[in-house]
């Protein structure tokens, strides 16, 4: 049964840090977690093999333990680069440089990405994930 005692307060920019986390981490419970139950993550930059779209908590966690867990890619650091306000207090537009190693051949990758994040009552209601998806495996060629 997944944690969700998560305080309805939790801002944006909290949410955001959380998400991080569990990218550090590879937790895919813990990623979940930040989601309401109906949210919508969305890849406009598709990858070979990667869905477009999670549709709800349970894919966002399922969709992430799957790819996490056969990802030989170690994630070491999430730089910020930058973080926008909108007018919107409910979003938030996050620059990231994500910055790890490749287990199998020891190299490392840098990847840069933008988030759009939703955030209502404490809870991710929908992400537009805009990563290089091709970064990482570029990195064991």
């Amino acid at each position: 049964m997944p944690h969700l005692d998560t305080p309805a307060v939790r801002t944006p920019h909290e949410v955001l840090t959380c998400y991080y986390q569990a990218m550090l981490d590879k937790s895919a419970d813990d990623l979940a977690d930040l989601y309401a139950t109906d949210a919508v993550h969305e890849f406009p930059f598709t990858s070979p093999g990667f869905p477009p779209r999670y549709e709800g908590r349970e894919a966002v966690r399922a969709g992430y333990r799957a790819a996490w867990g056969a990802s030989p890619a170690h994630v070491q650091e999430v730089r910020r680069i930058a973080t926008y306000e909108t007018a919107d207090p409910e979003v938030i537009i996050t620059e990231h440089v994500v910055v790890g190693t490749l287990t199998t051949k020891g190299t490392t990758f840098t990847v840069p990405g933008l988030l759009v994040l939703h955030v209502r009552n404490g809870l991710i209601t929908r992400v537009r994930d805009y990563m290089d998806g091709l970064g990482v495996p570029s990195a064991g060629a």
